[in-house]
C-alpha cells in the first residue's frame, strides 16, 4: 500500500470476521511508517472510518495523527477525538494493537494536563483501563495514569474502584510502584489509611536493584500514615524487603523519622518542635498537610488511652491531659472520635462529662456474618492463586535453571569477598 486512501480501503473491507482481521492487522503493522510520515493530512480520513467497527485501522490512524506534537488551540479536538475513540471502540481489536492504545491514551492524558482538565481525562481513562485489561487481576500501564488524573481532579471515590481489584499480574515494575504510590495518596485523600498503609508498603518492599525516588517519597509517606494509623512506627524492614531499600532508604527520609521519634514520646510539643525545625523540608516534600495530621492523630490517640485508664472524666480534665487549649476543643476531638467509631462514648451537655463505653459490636448481625463470609471466601481465593503460582514457578525450567546456579554458588561460596559496593 502506497497511499493513505488505500489504507482506508483496506480498513474499510477487512474490519469483519477475525480472519480478516487479522490480515488487515498485517497490512497495517507494513503501513505504520506511511501513516506517521502522512499524519498531517490523516484527520479527514478518519471520518471515513467508524470506531466502533473500523477499531483496529481507527487506533492506527489516530495515532499516526497524533503522534506529532498538537498546538494548544487544538488540543480540545484532540482530547474529544480520543475520548470518542475509546467510549467507542472494540476491546478485541485494541488487544491486537496494545502498545498503540496506550501510547494514545497517554497522549489524553497529557493534553488534558496541559490544559489544566484533568477531570475531562477521568472518565475516557477509566473506560480504557477496563477494556485494555483481559482480567481485574491484571495491572495495566495505564492504571498509574488513571490514577493520576484522579489526583490531580481530586477525584479520589473514582480513583476507589480500580483499587479494590485484588492484582496478580504485572509487566512493567515501574508501572507497580507508580500504581500503588497514586493509589496510596488517593487513600489518603479517602482517609482510608489501612488501604494507604498497604499499597506503600508494597512500594517499599517491592524488589528493586537500586533505589528510586518512587520508593523514596513512599517511605516518607509510609512513616507518617503508620503514625496516624497506628500511633507508632517500626524501622524495622520485613525480610522480604531488597537489601537496597533496608540500607537507603532510611538516608534519605531522616526528618521523618525524628519525627517518629518525637510522636514515641507522647507530648504534643516534642513532635511541634520537629516539625518546626524541619517545616522546610515537609513543605517541599509537600507533605507538611499530611505531618500536621499526624499531630492532630496524637490528640486522638492520647484520648484513647484515657479510655483505658477511665470510665467517666470531664472534659475540662481531658483538655488538661492531651494538652489542648479549651473544653469545647476536647469535646469536638471527641464528638470526631466517635463519628468514626474510633472511640465509643456519650457526652452529657449538662455537666461536661464523658462517659466511655465498650465496643457494642457483637458479630452476630447479618451484615457481619456477610462481611466475614465475603472474607474468607477472599482468603480463600488468594490461597488457591498462590498454589497455582507456586506450582507454576516450581517448573519453570528458567527457575529451575537459576535456582540450581543459586544452590551451586552457596555451595562453593567464598565467604570473605567483599560485596559489591551501592552507588547512590
Amino acid at each position: 500500500m502506497d497511499s493513505v486512501e488505500a489504507v482506508v480501503t483496506q480498513i474499510q473491507g477487512l474490519s469483519g470476521g477475525s480472519a480478516d482481521i487479522s490480515l488487515l492487522h498485517s497490512l497495517l503493522k507494513q503501513a505504520d511508517d506511511l501513516l506517521h510520515n502522512e499524519s498531517t493530512r490523516l484527520a479527514p480520513f478518519l471520518e471515513q472510518l467508524d470506531p466502533s467497527i473500523h477499531t483496529l485501522g481507527y487506533l492506527y490512524l489516530l495515532e499516526a495523527c497524533t503522534s506529532t506534537p498538537i498546538p494548544k488551540e487544538q488540543a480540545n479536538q484532540l482530547v474529544l477525538s480520543i475520548a470518542n475513540f475509546i467510549n467507542n471502540c472494540s476491546a478485541e481489536q485494541i488487544h491486537l494493537a496494545p502498545d498503540k492504545f496506550v501510547s494514545l491514551c497517554k497522549r489524553l492524558k497529557d493534553q488534558v494536563i496541559l490544559l489544566e482538565a484533568p477531570m475531562r481525562g477521568v472518565a475516557p481513562m477509566l473506560t480504557a483501563v477496563r477494556k485494555l485489561q483481559s482480567a481485574s487481576e491484571l495491572l495495566t500501564a495505564l492504571h498509574p495514569d488513571f490514577l493520576l488524573l484522579c489526583l490531580l481532579a481530586k477525584c479520589y471515590k473514582t480513583g476507589l474502584c480500580i483499587l479494590e481489584d485484588d492484582i496478580f499480574e504485572v509487566d512493567q515494575p515501574r508501572d507497580f510502584f507508580l500504581y500503588c504510590y497514586y493509589g496510596g495518596m488517593i487513600c489518603i485523600g479517602q482517609k482510608r489509611f489501612r488501604k494507604a498503609l498497604e499499597l506503600l508498603h508494597n512500594v517499599v518492599t517491592a524488589p528493586m536493584s537500586t533505589i528510586n525516588a518512587i520508593a523514596v517519597e513512599a517511605y516518607k509517606k509510609y512513616i507518617l500514615v503508620s503514625l496516624i494509623h497506628n500511633g507508632q512506627f517500626s524501622t524495622t524492614f520485613p525480610k522480604y524487603t531488597s537489601s537496597v531499600a533496608q540500607r537507603n532508604l532510611k538516608n534519605f527520609s531522616q526528618p521523618y523519622l525524628d519525627l517518629a521519634n518525637s510522636y514515641s514520646s507522647g507530648k504534643i510539643s516534642e513532635p511541634e518542635k520537629c516539625i518546626q525545625t524541619n517545616r522546610e523540608k515537609f513543605e517541599a516534600d509537600k507533605n507538611l498537610g499530611l505531618v500536621k495530621q499526624v499531630v492532630s492523630s496524637m490528640y486522638k490517640r492520647n484520648i484513647q488511652r484515657l479510655t483505658q485508664t477511665y470510665l467517666t472524666l470531664s472534659l475540662q480534665d481531658i483538655a488538661n491531659t492531651v494538652q489542648l487549649n479549651s473544653p469545647k476543643e476536647a469535646e469536638m476531638h471527641v464528638l470526631q472520635m466517635i463519628q468514626d467509631g474510633e472511640i465509643f462514648a456519650t457526652i452529657n451537655q449538662k455537666d461536661g462529662m464523658v462517659r466511655f463505653q465498650e465496643d457494642p459490636e457483637q458479630y452476630k448481625t447479618c451484615e457481619m456474618i456477610e462481611h466475614i463470609d465475603s472474607s474468607i471466601q477472599r482468603i480463600m481465593a488468594l490461597s488457591k492463586k498462590l498454589t497455582t503460582m507456586d506450582e507454576l514457578i516450581s517448573c519453570d525450567p528458567l527457575y529451575l535453571a537459576k535456582a540450581g546456579r543459586e544452590r551451586q554458588r552457596f555451595d562453593f561460596d567464598d565467604y570473605d569477598t567483599v560485596p559489591q559496593k551501592f552507588n547512590i
